[in-house]
């Protein structure tokens, strides 16, 4: 999405604000998993954590984890040695969250806004951010909080169960609060993460699929 002379907007991508977008989220947080937690989304997000480089031991922050839909893949992945610290700035969906995930030590759960608050500093080998990029008004200011949670050379996760196109058809069919939030185009992205400090970005924008692998300095 271009500016009116032509530069790069993708800091601050036009569309509903950051409050209009947790209303939305809070209030489909009671019906998210049935709608949308199906045999065929746990199937792929199995086969999708796997690709995402994690190993045992390691400390993962999972941002905009909603109710908590990937927490039980990268559990998988990082066994008992490791944590996931999941975050979500929609409160009820946090809330469900918990209730999911409250027996488990390893586990925590944060009410959390990553455009607004700092995380701490060097503390996390990979950061995933799953279904919710599309969805952050300031894109580039979150990064840059991403990159500082990082430690050195972890890595940062990009993904979606659908391709860039279809995540822009998907939402434009959606509330009007998030038709219009959408992925970067590839070439953006690619700059955007670059400006933020990430290096060896991979992406594979397929039908069915987004996964944007980066690595911190």
């Amino acid at each position: 999405m271009k500016s009116p002379k032509g530069k790069s907007n993708l800091c601050c991508l036009p569309g509903a604000s950051s409050s209009s977008r947790k209303v939305y989220f809070d209030e489909a947080a009671e019906t998210w998993d049935q709608r949308f937690y199906t045999p065929k989304l746990a199937a792929f997000l199995e086969g999708l954590v796997s690709r995402f480089g994690l190993k045992p031991g390691y400390d993962v922050l999972d941002v905009g984890t909603g109710t908590g839909v990937l927490i039980p893949f990268l559990l998988q992945a990082i066994g008992l040695s490791g944590s996931v610290t999941a975050i979500d700035f929609a409160e009820r969906m946090v809330q469900i969250c918990r209730s999911k995930h409250s027996d488990l030590k390893n586990v925590t759960v944060k009410l959390h806004d990553v455009e607004e608050e700092d995380l701490p500093s060097e503390s996390f080998d990979a950061v995933t951010c799953f279904g919710l990029f599309p969805h952050l008004e300031k894109k580039e200011k979150a990064l840059h909080n991403l990159y500082r949670s990082l430690k050195p050379e972890g890595t940062l996760i990009i993904a979606h169960a659908l391709s860039s196109k279809e995540v822009k058809a998907h939402h434009n069919n959606a509330s009007p609060t998030v038709a219009d939030d959408m992925l970067p185009e590839n070439a953006q992205m690619r700059r955007l993460l670059n400006r933020t400090g990430f290096t060896e970005i991979y992406i594979e924008d397929e039908p069915g699929c987004y996964l944007c692998l980066s690595k911190r300095r």
